[in-house]
């Protein structure tokens, strides 16, 4: 009969565990550096701007989120949001924006590619638009590093139309 308590604790503590991992702590302005990598570990990427330092926290190649805590010349938080959002999509200029504003603005891509035509680098990210819909943005460098073209559009990974079942495409 008392089989079932080990199994009913290691049950438990997975399920603990996974919510820890799925939602974080939030993180407060104010707080310290050390503090915020305590509750969400050490970050994917690190950005110097200026005086103030960048902790980029990417979801990875599925997630649609990355968290940006902004540290202040202190060593505390200024800013901490989320910023795979068309707001901060759209704060990069289009003939001026380069690829450290891209990094310091919304992070590292999910993916990157090469268009050989066009001649342009791609950097992708995965994200919800409007927190609804399941997008891909695109942003197209050239060779010098420039932002020549942002593009978005819905992210085929959550297409059920495109979805390939057991090897065989849907007709």
């Amino acid at each position: 009969m008392k089989r079932w308590i080990p199994a009913t604790i290691a049950f438990l503590c997975a399920t603990l565990t996974a919510c820890a991992t799925m939602f974080p702590p939030d993180v407060a302005v104010g707080e310290s550096e050390s503090s915020v990598i305590a509750k969400r570990g050490e970050p994917t990427h690190r950005y110097q701007d200026g005086n103030q330092r960048l902790l980029e926290y990417a979801t990875g190649p599925w997630g649609q989120k990355t968290w940006m805590a902004r540290i202040g010349p202190d060593g505390k938080v200024v800013s901490f949001e989320q910023v795979l959002t068309s707001q901060k999509f759209g704060t990069l200029q289009v003939g001026t924006a380069t690829k450290d504003d891209v990094l310091r603005t919304v992070g590292a891509p999910s993916e990157t590619s090469y268009l050989n035509l066009s001649d342009l680098e791609v950097w992708t990210y995965p994200y919800k638009e409007s927190n609804v819909w399941n997008s891909l943005m695109h942003i197209h460098f050239d060779k010098s590093g420039v932002v020549r073209k942002l593009m978005n559009g819905p992210d085929p990974r959550f297409d059920p139309d495109l979805r390939v079942p057991m090897g065989m495409p849907r007709r």
